[in-house]
């Protein structure tokens, strides 16, 4: 099933995101960002990006606006058994194919229902339809099997929008077939897109920004982005697939950006604040247990997220009251009074009494006004004090002031407590 004429569209591509809650609310699209990446890793660079509604006449509609202008078009959701799926109809219709049962896409659907102790029921059935002269992309998790195909010079494919699903057949299935197919197609190779990514914390973004001012000579073509949430400043350079880039070029660039941001950065690539903070306990043979109010449990959710947690987490509680933070740990209640709940002093008295009961390496505290009430004149909303206690005189309390909603305070707290932990151990490796 040859792609047909290479052109200036052939490493162009255009995500198509499938279902009626993400438009409504109900669901983010985060499929197109990892389809985006997988295709820039083979030099293939997504352009465009639509979402439409769980409706045929729309998904026709985007579909024949993609096939105009991208060589590769990649959709996501609606191929389950339920009415409102129906990308494998609209597909059909736009293309002027026709339906039909397809053995290996049957056979996939049984074999995997079977696993679960279940057989196919009459509306799942339709999961086994297929548009004529599409190849079936097999699922090895799921019971939606994907498909592909070529129409009007460009290549379709077709993936289930359940995120696990979709990433296993990207890797298994859509990525070996489309390298195949272009390889077939086109003697040109593309540039793979190389994307570096930074993640920082402890500066807003126009102050990043400003430390990397000038960054990128003017006939780089590397872009510079910066992307701003509640965990932090995310910086990335990103290469073009159009120009060959060197790999010497990028190198001095990702050193440059170390030597203007320092410890600001506190990981790179897919890794996390909680992943990094577990190595270095890790490393450094360190136990920790976790005091938390204001966010509730986070800071212990986000700690135990990493596999082989158990080695370094001991234990984690939830204080939210004044009389759990006393009979808990033995913060005073004179001190309570005196400070208030959310105070320094406290913040230094729950790491103290956390690690002293847990008989840890250091304890990790947090109290906050995450809002939106409770506040006072002198203690608005977002105000968090994050304590830290490894015994002696090793112990850090630190203020912030965040802003947002609630979840993005309990965020961005979470975040603050963990960076304090992680400084905290990098300099006792130095």
């Amino acid at each position: 099933m040859p792609v047909g004429h290479p052109s200036d569209r052939t490493f162009i591509a255009e995500t198509i995101a499938i279902g009626s809650e993400l438009l409504l609310g109900g669901r983010s699209d985060s499929n197109s960002l990892f389809i985006a990446e997988m295709l820039g890793a083979q030099g293939i660079e997504v352009r465009f990006k639509s979402v439409v509604g769980d409706d045929r006449t729309d998904i026709v509609n985007a579909l024949a606006i993609a096939v105009r202008r991208a060589g590769i078009v990649m959709l996501t959701g609606g191929l389950g058994p339920t009415d409102d799926d129906c990308t494998r109809q609209a597909v059909a219709k736009a293309m002027g194919r026709r339906l039909a049962r397809r053995k290996e896409a049957f056979d996939g659907m049984t074999a995997q229902l079977s696993q679960w102790g279940r057989v196919p029921s009459k509306a799942q059935l339709r999961q086994a339809l297929i548009p004529s002269g599409a190849v079936v992309l097999p699922n090895p998790v799921g019971s939606a099997p994907g498909f592909a195909l070529s129409w009007k010079r460009s290549l379709v494919l077709a993936l289930p929008g359940v995120p696990r699903e979709m990433e296993l057949m990207m890797r298994h299935s859509a990525i070996p077939f489309l390298t195949a197919q272009l390889k077939r197609s086109t003697k040109t190779s593309p540039n793979p897109i190389v994307r570096s990514v930074f993640h920082t914390w402890g500066l807003p973004e126009a102050e990043i920004d400003a430390r990397l001012e000038g960054l990128i000579p003017k006939v780089a073509p590397v872009n510079l982005g910066l992307l701003a949430s509640p965990m932090g400043v995310l910086v990335s350079l990103t290469t073009t697939a159009h120009r060959p880039v060197k790999r010497n070029m990028v190198e001095s660039l990702e050193k440059e950006v170390h030597a203007r941001l320092g410890e600001l950065i506190f990981a790179e690539g897919q890794d996390s604040m909680e992943a990094v903070v577990g190595r270095l306990l890790t490393k450094q043979k360190l136990t920790v247990a976790v005091a938390e109010s204001c966010t509730g449990g986070l800071i212990s959710h986000r700690l135990t997220q990493v596999p082989g947690a158990s080695v370094y987490v001991d234990r984690s509680i939830v204080c939210y009251s004044n009389r759990a933070k006393t009979e808990m740990l033995g913060v005073p209640t004179e001190l309570i009074a005196q400070q208030g709940a959310v105070s320094r002093e406290v913040a230094a008295a729950m790491a103290t009494g956390i690690r002293e009961r847990a008989g840890v390496s250091v304890g990790l505290s947090v109290t906050g006004i995450a809002g939106p009430g409770g506040a006072t004149e002198t203690k608005p909303v977002g105000l968090v004090y994050v304590g830290l206690d490894a015994g002696g005189s090793e112990s850090v309390t630190k203020e912030f002031r965040f802003h947002g909603d609630r979840s993005v305070i309990k965020q961005r707290s979470s975040q603050a407590a963990l960076n304090l932990l992680r400084r905290w151990l990098l300099a006792r490796e130095s």
